[in-house]
C-alpha cells in the first residue's frame, strides 16, 4: 500500500499525493496492528536524527547556493562547450553532475541541475531535439555509486548505523565510485553513441557570460569548502559529521540572508521537509518489517558462509534488486538494520549493499523518489522518458556498472585487507 501511494502518487483534487502522505497510511495500520509501537516510533527517532539534521543542513546549504546564481555556473560551462562536437558537452554535463553530486549529494544534483541544463541544450540545439533525452540520462545516471557518505541521504544512513565513520567510507568507496562512474558513462555513450558521435557545433543563441560573482556568493563557495574539507579532519578525530553541516548550514544561511536574493522564507522552502519526514516514515516502515521478520530473513541470506566474491554479489544482487522493485529507500532502512544483527565484521558487507542500493533504482522507474521527481520534471521541460527507454537504458548501464564496482570493491578485500577493517 505503501509503495502504490509513494510511487503512484494518486491525485486528491487534481493534485499529486506528496510521498510524505503516502507513507503515513502504512505506518498507522502497522501501529493500529500492534506490528509497530509507539516505542518503535521513539526508537527510530534516536536513530535517525544525526543523519536527517546532515541531511538538512546539505539541503539548506545547496539552496543558498542555488539562490546565489553558483549553479547557473554549470549551464554556462556546457554552453560553451556545445560549440564543439555534440560528445563535449555531454561528457562536460557528465562530469558536472558526478562533482555535484559528490560535494552536495545526488539528489541535489538530478533536482537542482534537470531544470538548469535541460534547456541549454534545447536552445544550443534547436534542430536536434532528440539530444535533450541523452543529456537528461546523462544528469540521472551520473550521480551513480556515492563517493562519500554525504553524497547519498540513505547512505548516510545505513553508514551511521554501522558506525563506519567519514574517513573509512571514503577511503573504500572513492575507488569503488570511480570504477561505478566510469563505466556507467562509457555505456552511456555507448548507447547514444548514434546521437552523440555528431562533430556539428550547436546552432543556438549563446546567452553569454553571466555577471561576476557576488563577495557574498564567494563567502558561501568558502564555507561549503571549509565544511567539506572539515569532515575528513573530525572523522580521523570520531567526530559528527552533522556538527561542521550544521555550522556550515547556519553560517551560509547568514551570508545569504544579507543578499535579496535570499529570505527566512527562501530558508524554509529550501529545506525539503516533507522528504526528510518520508525519510523517517521509510525508516519506521522498516522497523516494522523487521518485527514480523523480514530483516531476520535478510540476516540469514546476508550472513550465510560462502566466500567474499559471492558474499558480495548475493549483497548487492539483493540490494539493487530490491531498491528497484520496493523503492531504495525501504531497502535501505531494512539494510541498516540488517547490519546491527550480523556478526564479525560487517564492512565490506555494507559497502556491498550500499552500492546496490545506489546502482539499483536505475533499473526501474520507481526506484528511487529522485528518479520519480527526475521524470516528473522531465517531461515537464518537454523531454518524456518512456518507461521501456528507462529500463533499456538502466539495464545497459547498471549491470556493467555494479560489476565493475563489485570487482573493485572485491579486490580491495584482496590485495588490502586493512581498508575492510572498522
Amino acid at each position: 500500500m505503501t509503495l502504490a501511494l509513494v510511487v503512484g502518487r494518486p491525485r486528491l483534487r487534481g493534485v499529486p499525493l506528496s510521498p510524505l502522505l503516502g507513507a503515513v497510511p502504512g505506518v498507522l495500520a502497522m501501529l493500529a496492528f500492534g506490528v509497530l509501537s509507539f516505542g518503535d516510533l521513539a526508537r527510530g527517532w534516536a536513530m535517525l536524527w544525526r543523519p536527517l539534521l546532515t541531511i538538512a543542513c546539505i539541503m539548506s546549504t545547496t539552496s543558498v547556493a542555488h539562490r546565489l546564481g553558483i549553479f547557473d555556473r554549470a549551464s554556462r560551462a556546457i554552453e560553451i562547450r556545445t560549440r564543439g562536437p555534440v560528445s563535449r558537452a555531454f561528457t562536460a554535463t557528465y562530469l558536472i553532475c558526478a562533482v555535484t553530486a559528490t560535494l552536495f549529494n545526488n539528489d541535489a544534483a538530478i533536482l537542482l541541475l534537470t531544470p538548469v541544463i535541460l534547456p541549454v541544450i534545447r536552445r544550443m540545439y534547436p534542430k536536434r531535439p532528440y539530444l535533450t533525452g541523452p543529456f537528461a540520462f546523462a544528469i540521472f545516471t551520473s550521480a551513480g555509486v556515492a563517493p562519500l557518505s554525504t553524497s547519498n541521504p540513505m547512505n548516510l544512513v545505513v553508514a551511521e548505523q554501522a558506525h563506519l565513520a567519514f574517513n573509512g567510507y571514503a577511503l573504500r568507496m572513492i575507488p569503488v565510485a570511480l570504477a561505478g562512474t566510469a563505466v556507467s558513462y562509457l555505456m552511456l555513450r555507448l548507447a547514444y553513441r548514434k546521437e552523440l558521435d555528431d562533430d556539428v557545433p550547436g546552432g543556438g543563441t549563446e546567452l553569454g557570460s553571466l555577471q561576476p560573482l557576488e563577495p557574498t556568493s564567494y563567502g558561501v563557495l568558502g564555507i561549503v569548502a571549509l565544511v567539506f574539507l572539515s569532515y575528513p579532519l573530525l572523522s580521523y578525530f570520531d567526530g559528527p559529521v552533522w556538527v561542521a553541516a550544521t555550522v556550515g548550514a547556519i553560517f551560509t544561511a547568514l551570508l545569504g540572508l544579507r543578499t535579496s536574493e535570499v529570505s527566512l522564507a527562501t530558508l524554509r522552502h529550501g529545506v525539503a521537509w516533507e522528504i526528510l519526514g518520508f525519510l523517517y516514515l521509510i525508516f519506521v516502515t522498516a522497523l516494522g518489517l523487521e518485527n514480523v521478520g523480514v530483516a531476520r530473513w535478510l540476516s540469514e541470506l546476508y550472513g550465510a558462509p560462502a566466500g567474499v566474491p559471492a558474499q558480495l554479489a548475493v549483497v548487492a544482487g539483493t540490494s539493487a534488486l530490491g531498491s528497484a522493485v520496493m523503492n531504495n529507500h525501504p531497502m535501505a532502512a531494512l539494510n541498516a538494520l540488517v547490519m546491527r544483527t550480523l556478526n564479525g565484521d560487517v564492512t565490506w558487507r555494507t559497502l556491498a549493499a550500499l552500492v546496490g542500493g545506489d546502482l539499483g533504482p536505475r533499473l526501474l522507474p520507481m526506484g528511487s523518489l529522485a528518479g520519480l521527481l527526475w521524470l516528473d520534471m522531465a517531461a515537464r521541460l518537454g523531454v518524456e522518458v518512456k518507461t521501456r527507454e528507462f529500463v533499456r537504458i538502466g539495464l545497459l548501464t547498471t549491470l556493467p556498472a555494479l560489476a565493475a564496482s563489485l570487482a573493485v570493491l572485491w579486490l580491495e578485500a584482496v590485495l588490502w585487507p586493512g581498508a575492510l577493517g572498522p
